[in-house]
């Protein structure tokens, strides 16, 4: 039986079906090219990421495929209850990933409250010239410890991300209309562990209460983050996306990031994903990263075996 990987899978998904008698093929076939390519090699399972779409079109053109799977959490870009109706396999790999895009929220707050994202493109340029004004410049740092992290959407990716802010010393607070109560665990390198009790507060509770916002939250039919929500939170805010482009108000978000109401931003995805607007692009106090969150070699190889196993499971 023949795999098609179209967005790749790490090496260790490969062996894991292979050892099975799959056939793993990772070739990039565009998006028009898909359904001939599925049909003319007999593929029956169709492994993707965000990029390649799976639309009732291919569904319905391809009927040997009898599954799909999505090497990460949200799966916006295929039609999953149409698949189902048509009796195929969805599958995904929700934990795979959780601690990797915490860690790059991090980055993100990280290198926001202390100007890395624009130390970094200042210093090559003005850095053997200006290095006393540049110092000057970067000198007004904030500590992230002792500093309220609000989290939008608690699921796996948000309590990751909550599990390092309790580390940091920081205080957390959440929203999540499906998630009343949550218990989140640190644990540590030598197996010491503390546990954490969390209740949901509304939306306008946790915006009011924010020092810094991060979105954990699937694709919305409207903003989550938008001119109104901007403007109940504190001034000063910093706030992250690493969840969905289109689930924070571009357009507000930077008019917001000149009035001083937002103090920086980090963006991971953006709404007009994969061209993302220059206005965006080019502004001096957000920190940019090309939609990487679950793009470390530890998560890719948890994607990859966990992939493979529900595959086998599945279709052997």
């Amino acid at each position: 039986m023949k795999i098609l990987a179209n967005d790749g899978i790490a090496q260790s998904g490969i062996e894991a079906l292979e050892s099975e008698g799959f056939e793993v093929l990772t070739t990039t076939v565009a998006q028009e090219q898909l359904i001939p390519y599925i049909n003319d090699n007999n593929i029956v399972g169709l492994l993707v990421r965000s990029a390649t779409k799976v639309r009732k079109d291919l569904i319905d053109a391809c009927p040997d495929l009898k599954l799909i799977g999505r090497g990460g959490v949200g799966m916006d870009n295929i039609d999953v209850a149409y698949a189902k109706e048509k009796g195929l396999h969805v599958i995904n790999t929700p934990a795979a990933s959780s601690e990797s895009v915490a860690e790059l929220v991090f980055a993100h707050l990280f290198g926001g409250v202390r100007f890395l994202y624009d130390a970094n493109r200042q210093m090559p340029l003005e850095g053997d010239s200006k290095f006393k004004q540049l110092k000057k410049s970067y000198a007004g740092g904030t500590e992230l410890r002792g500093k309220t992290l609000g989290v939008m959407g608690f699921g796996r990716i948000g309590r990751a991300t909550a599990k390092i802010a309790l580390g940091v010393g920081m205080k957390v607070v959440y929203y999540d209309p499906f998630l009343e109560k949550a218990s989140v665990a640190v644990t540590f390198f030598d197996g010491q562990s503390a546990s954490f009790e969390f209740s949901s507060l509304t939306k306008e509770e946790v915006l009011r209460t924010a020092d810094f916002l991060t979105l954990h939250v699937p694709a919305q039919k409207e903003y989550v983050i938008g001119k109104e929500e901007l403007a109940i939170m504190k001034d000063g805010v910093g706030i992250v996306n690493a969840a969905r482009g289109g689930v924070v108000d571009e357009v507000a978000l930077v008019e917001a990031l000149e009035k001083g109401k937002v103090a920086f931003s980090g963006l991971d995805v953006f709404e007009s994903e994969p061209q993302p607007e220059i206005k965006v692009l080019m502004h001096p106090r957000i920190s940019l990263t090309p939609h990487i969150g679950a793009a470390t070699g530890e998560a890719q190889d948890r994607i990859g075996t966990e992939l493979a196993a529900q595959i086998i499971a599945l279709l052997k």
